[in-house]
């Protein structure tokens, strides 16, 4: 095993804040394997590359070797975590939330080690909290804290609504941490509340304090917004390997160093080489980006299938055909209006091609969208959907609207 101070430099590489610092080179000097706690609420069937951030930071612990434990949040999910939201977050279905926890179990696995991963669920300790149990939970945490909180001071001044439940979900996310007895807790800087409870509420039932550590949010493919399904701008893991190659390649330039800094798994020299490549033009931007296309398929399947991903690409790009494969969104009857028409920056944002109907109104002022082939200039336009509506935005992006 590696000294502490050894471990330390190579733990800190892309975190935001470790906190505090000398409580972890304390706990690396103790010579013990570590818990490092990872949770996420399976509100989405997908773990994407915004995840995968995180994720290839406990391969590095567990490379270190110490433990991580992988908390499905089948319990919180079915609160919502009130993160970063401007409104209350609509509640899960326990049958959805246990779906898509069993495809959150399988993804982890395509990056974490499974011998020194231990998976459990939070529903396991949080069902059986009585009624006394979650009042003297509640009592560890005044209100004046909760609204610390960014997101809460927001909603409370701009006198949106705070659902009490909402205050619950940090200190039951927080007694996750007691109930594992976490060494350090990861996640990104959004979660940074949440993760300062578990180590606040430790203290309360005399543990030693987990150690936070943050990493940075990864911005989508829209090049600004945290990545996001729900906003359509994400790079899902288990989407096929010409979905993976081309999206990759759709993102913006500015971003795409980030990606290899946090995503790529390449020694920081061979970063720093490319980056260098860059800055002197010795590189062209398209040629990087398709190298870490290649790399994330190759991750999630293998390398004979970059190399069909990379063909597929070149056809679509170079000799302007459609994609073999296209995703599909489902526009609902409820919709549409009366004719059957719908406003086309509604629709792509349905389709997932923009990321709000400002965002899709700008790209059609640009000249960037088709439907069925034809260009479209004006974002006032409703588009009637035919038993499939093709869209593309920009060379790279497509959908297939179906109407049921």
């Amino acid at each position: 095993m590696l000294s502490p101070i050894e471990q330390l430099n190579i733990i800190k590489e892309g975190c935001v804040e470790l906190i505090p610092e000398q409580e972890l080179i304390d706990k690396l000097k103790k010579g013990k394997k570590l818990k490092i706690k990872w949770g996420a609420d399976p509100s989405a069937p997908d773990i994407h590359m915004g995840h995968m951030v995180i994720i290839r930071k406990l391969r590095t612990f567990q490379e270190l070797g110490h433990e991580v434990i992988f908390i499905i949040g089948d319990f919180t999910g079915m609160i919502g975590d009130p993160s970063g939201k401007s409104e209350t977050r609509k509640a899960l279905s326990k049958e959805e939330v246990l779906k898509n926890a069993k495809t959150y179990k399988e993804q982890v696995f395509k990056i974490l080690d499974p011998r020194r991963t231990k998976v459990m669920f939070n529903s396991d300790w949080l069902k059986k909290l009585t009624l006394e149990e979650v009042i003297g939970l509640a009592a560890k945490y005044t209100v004046a804290r909760m609204l610390e909180r960014d997101d809460f001071i927001k909603r409370y001044t701009e006198e949106k609504p705070i659902s009490i439940h909402e205050f619950l979900y940090p200190l039951i996310q927080g007694y996750d941490s007691v109930m594992v007895k976490s060494d350090i807790e990861i996640g990104g800087t959004d979660q940074k509340f949440n993760l300062l409870v578990g180590r606040e509420l430790q203290r309360e039932f005399k543990q030693d304090p987990q150690v936070v550590m943050t990493m940075p949010l990864l911005e989508g493919l829209d090049g600004t917004q945290k990545m996001s399904k729900s906003l359509g701008n994400y790079i899902g893991v288990t989407e096929s390997p010409t979905q993976i190659f081309g999206k990759t390649m759709s993102i913006p330039d500015a971003l795409m160093m980030k990606y290899y800094d946090l995503l790529s798994g390449l020694p920081k020299y061979e970063i720093a080489k490319i980056r260098d490549g860059l800055k002197n033009d010795l590189l062209h931007p398209r040629d990087v980006k398709k190298r870490i296309a290649r790399i994330f398929v190759e991750t999630f399947y293998n390398k004979a299938q970059a190399d069909e991903a990379e063909r597929e690409f070149e056809s679509v790009f170079r000799e302007g055909k459609i994609p073999s494969e296209i995703p599909q969104a489902v526009i609902t009857a409820k919709e549409l209006e009366r004719d059957g028409s719908i406003w086309l920056p509604r629709a792509m944002v349905l389709g997932g091609v923009a990321s709000s109907t400002s965002d899709a109104s700008r790209l059609i002022d640009q000249g960037g969208v088709e439907v069925n082939g034809a260009v479209i200039r004006d974002k006032k336009t409703k588009i009637k959907l035919m038993d499939e509506t093709l869209l593309k935005v920009g060379k790279r992006r497509f959908v297939r609207l179906k109407k049921v």
